[in-house]
């Protein structure tokens, strides 16, 4: 009797409860070795791709491509070769791959047991912060197994040679890779190659390839499709069109939300459940600044001066066993918007650095947000966060806290007000400030001479 394993899907070390499916490597039926690419799944954070857990044949896959799979849930099952290596039952492989537990199961009671969201810090539930420990985060690149590192392997899915995140961002750019003009070593497709098909437009999906002229007769030609009707509330007959509520039958077609957006709304929701929110806003005055200079940086200057001055905003707050955490460090959250959803890199150690390094480090995680290759230990951790929201629009917001954080600053639209000064009126650049705060971990007062510092700061001419 042949023996058939089921494969699990492990938990991916995000501490999220499910991914999807970007692209299986295999396919029913299929041969495959212990530890080859077996499927690369998207989650909040990154693309990552699983390796097999066996050497055998591939009896079933769960799950097609763009599917949502729990965490604990059937991935995939195997019909186990006795005569390849396999992995000892016993050697760990970093992550957990029993079944999902069911409704009612007690977690075992030396489990880890975090209270934070996952792109904020972390706190035990004992109210105490967690020692350091070895991060097996699975990102792009990388996946850890026990000590091992496995790095991340090109397939030929398709006859074309790429990585899974590359494959995941032609996805999300809407590029055929087949169309696509290698440069990497051995007719690889890279990150580069994709961004310079979108670019230049020369591999869009969807394009077909012009047909030699001899073999155009044998395609059969088909009339041109024409303008869809109009809405308009004048019937053909000339009479008004009767209208009401649409019901089922008018409404679009509901989405599944996955990875990053998917993340966001649970965050969203988590923090609206834990947290007393307040804001408090104010204008920042520009005016006696000299020449040219760096917004951003002069912005998380500002918050890294009232951090110093009001430490209880720079904390994390544990709302079960009434605890708070200062940080003698100041790491801010800064809020990326993409077209996949909200990331929030954390800009480490910002209160050493200066204005050039603010700015290189911003880059770099922008980029890595971009392309997906960010790393999941980049997205927590943070101390504070910072919404630049006014480089798109508005002036004043109430942005959400972020549990285990304590606070959040909002930057809004700069505009050119005019002011009251000594002896009559001038106008002035200035700069909307938004702060929301948990107010059970701090004060009205402290969040007022949080604000103050900030606009302090951001008034000193550089």
């Amino acid at each position: 009797m042949a023996d058939i394993k089921t494969f699990y899907l492990p938990d991916l070390g995000e501490g999220l409860p499910d991914a999807t499916v970007v692209e299986w490597h295999v396919k029913e039926g299929d041969t495959i070795k212990l530890d080859a690419p077996l499927v690369s799944m998207e989650t909040a954070k990154a693309v990552v791709d699983v390796p097999s857990p066996y050497s055998g044949t591939v009896k079933k896959l769960h799950g097609a491509v763009g599917d949502i799979i729990e965490t604990g849930a059937s991935l995939a099952d195997f019909e186990i070769d006795p005569n390849a290596r396999q992995r000892a039952e016993a050697e760990s492989t970093g992550h957990h791959h029993g079944p999902k537990k069911g409704v009612g199961s007690q977690a075992p009671d030396d489990a880890h047991k975090v209270i934070a969201s996952d792109d904020g810090g972390e706190i035990d539930s004992d109210g105490v912060a967690p020692a350091k420990r070895e991060d097996e985060g699975t990102v792009v690149g990388a996946m850890i197994s026990g000590n091992a590192v496995h790095t991340e392997q090109v397939s030929s899915a398709g006859g074309v040679k790429a990585v899974p995140a590359v494959r995941a961002l032609a996805k999300k750019m809407k590029i055929d890779l087949a169309r696509v003009q290698p440069t990497g070593a051995g007719g690889v497709i890279t990150m580069q190659d994709v961004k310079n098909a979108s670019a230049n437009g020369s591999a869009a999906v969807g394009a077909a390839p012009a047909r030699p002229a001899a073999a155009q007769h044998l395609a059969p030609t088909l009339p041109e499709p024409g303008p869809a009707p109009s809405r308009t509330p004048v019937s053909l007959a000339g009479k008004a069109v009767r209208t009401s509520p649409p019901g089922k039958e008018a409404m679009g077609q509901p989405e599944q939300l996955k990875g990053v957006r998917r993340n966001m709304a649970r965050v969203m929701a988590d923090a609206h459940a834990q947290v007393v929110p307040t804001s408090i806003v104010d204008d920042a005055d520009l005016h006696a600044w000299i020449g040219k200079q760096d917004i951003t940086a002069r912005l998380i200057r500002a918050v890294v001066v009232a951090c110093k001055a009001v430490p209880a905003l720079n904390a994390w707050f544990n709302g079960k066993d009434l605890t708070r955490t200062l940080h003698p460090h100041v790491d801010i959250g800064i809020a990326v918007d993409t077209d996949d959803g909200l990331f929030v890199p954390a800009l480490r150690n910002a209160d050493v650095l200066d204005g050039a390094g603010i700015r290189a480090a911003i880059k770099r995680l922008r980029s890595s947000v971009e392309d997906r290759s960010i790393a999941a230990s980049e997205l927590s951790g943070y101390t504070i966060s910072l919404s630049n929201f006014g480089m798109f629009a508005g002036r004043y917001a109430t942005p959400v806290v972020v549990p285990p954080t304590v606070a959040i600053v909002g930057a809004g639209k700069l505009s050119h007000d005019v002011v009251a000064v000594m002896g009559g009126i001038e106008v002035h650049r200035r700069m909307p400030l938004s702060l929301t705060f948990d107010h059970r971990a701090a004060t009205g007062g402290e969040a007022a001479r949080f604000l103050k510092a900030m606009i302090d700061d951001l008034g000193l001419p550089n």
